[in-house]
């Protein structure tokens, strides 16, 4: 990206996936990357609006059922997305915003919705809620610390051959298997909420990382102490 051009942050359907602190992922892509001397410019991108094509990091988070089967109606009619995806462009998908990724996903009543199929996923309705805190050691490929947050989510998530685990369970459910979220090229899928980036700043800077290549060291010593804080309440001891 050239040093004079802005990172293009698009944030996806705030009027239908914008649930638990999930548009607060966007305030820390900014916030990050301006302390890093990087411009940006963000779009907030409404269901009724075309997704565009030449954003740099995409964001979109989580919701309930009926918003989450308009917005997958939408956004495959619109294809935006999936043009930005194939050109290289980094997306962070929460909770119902992960589940819509693959290529179906449970309904109001457990009935399979078509996904957009940007992730080699299926999901579907669990046995039961999982509401709690999510504690997940991360795929050492991707040299991040642990990551924290909290689910609150009725959907269990299979991994195709496509795709990696983002990471490994400790505390709560994830994708029902002993894992949490996936990954594939530049794309993040989670059920972590807090929001995400927010509890994980190193998952923010993978993403801005994916779009203007390696980051100076930020000074997390205060988030850090923070993070250490929440994952002693509630790692066992």
């Amino acid at each position: 990206m050239p040093s004079d051009s802005a990172l293009r942050i698009v944030w996806i359907y705030p009027d239908l996936l914008s649930t638990y602190g999930d548009q607060g992922n966007v305030l820390v892509l900014e916030q990050r990357a301006q302390r890093r001397g990087i411009p940006t410019e963000t779009y907030h991108v409404r269901s009724a609006d075309p997704v565009p094509e030449g954003g740099d990091v995409y964001l979109i988070g989580g919701g309930e059922d009926r918003p989450q089967i308009l917005a997958a109606q939408r956004l495959r009619r619109d294809g935006g997305l999936h043009r930005a995806v194939a050109r290289g462009a980094a997306l962070l998908a929460v909770c119902a915003g992960y589940q819509i990724m693959g290529t179906t996903f449970g309904g109001e009543e457990g009935q399979p919705v078509e996904g957009l199929g940007i992730l080699d996923i299926a999901s579907s309705r669990g046995p039961a809620r999982a509401v709690g805190e999510l504690v997940a050691e991360v795929d050492v490929a991707l040299n991040l610390p642990t990551l924290t947050g909290f689910e609150n989510h009725m959907g269990v998530t299979h991994l195709g051959p496509g795709v990696k685990a983002l990471s490994k369970t400790v505390v709560g459910v994830g994708n029902g298997d002993g894992f949490e979220g996936c990954y594939a090229g530049h794309v993040v899928g989670t059920y972590l909420h807090g929001p995400a980036l927010a509890r994980n700043p190193a998952l923010a800077d993978l993403l801005l990382s994916w779009r203007v290549g390696e980051l100076p060291p930020l000074d997390d010593s205060r988030y850090e102490a923070l993070r250490q804080e929440r994952l002693a309440a509630v790692l066992p001891a």
